[in-house]
């Protein structure tokens, strides 16, 4: 079957009008929530190191964000306390400098005292160990507690009024724990899907999970 373009626009429109109805009833929340469980990304030495020369990740799934995934492979983490998070997922692609994304609580776990960082910034962060198949590397830093952030599209910033790199409010209807988040970072690409990423300690806290709505809040 073939449409004309009105109506092609008007199937748009009535499209474009059910989202905003959906957010209504959610008391505005349209941003989904993404749970960020503890994680490793490596670069391709430490890849080498970890599971051997050569080595290319294999994909378990896709994730939220075009172009990055879990991958099959994991490895076991350990810090000043030699109690290990074994299992911890490796994902992909590979990136220029490893880095080990943790919880709060995986911190005390560990006995290890990483800055709360945007990802990718690990200067003066936190060491770990960490155990592969075929090798060990410990890094002298890259260990990390994410900061809470949004993913946006370029369309995304500009539908909310935001640029890359600002911080914005948002609110959280949890399981009976109505909580408010302040300095939440925005980042806009091109490549990036709207999603808000918080690690487990967080979502537990608001109770709440993956596919979860919050709302930006304008002050």
């Amino acid at each position: 079957m073939e449409y004309s373009s009105a109506e092609i626009a008007a199937i748009v429109k009535k499209v474009m009008s059910d989202m905003g109805s959906g957010a209504a009833a959610n008391g505005g929340a349209d941003v989904p929530i993404g749970v960020s469980n503890r994680h490793v990304h490596l670069s391709r030495e430490h890849l080498d190191v970890l599971f051997g020369k050569g080595y290319e990740l294999t994909k378990a799934k896709d994730l939220s964000q075009p172009g990055q995934y879990a991958a099959n492979e994991v490895v076991t983490i350990v810090g000043p306390s030699l109690r290990p998070i074994e299992k911890v997922r490796v994902l992909g692609p590979i990136r220029s400098a490893s880095q080990v994304e943790i919880s709060m609580t995986d911190s005390y776990v560990l006995k290890v005292k990483p800055p709360v960082r945007e990802s990718g910034k690990i200067e003066g962060s936190a060491p770990i160990t960490m155990i592969g198949p075929k090798g060990v590397v410990t890094l002298t830093e890259g260990c990390i507690i994410a900061n809470r952030h949004i993913h946006m599209s370029l369309e995304d910033g500009a539908k909310y009024g935001v640029a890359d790199g600002d911080y914005v409010t948002v609110d959280v209807e949890g399981k009976g724990k109505k909580t408010r988040w302040y300095g939440v970072q925005v980042r806009v690409n091109k490549a990036f899907a709207l999603e808000m990423h918080v690690d487990t300690d967080d979502a537990n806290a608001a109770g709440i999970g993956n596919g979860s709505l919050v709302k930006i809040v304008k002050e």
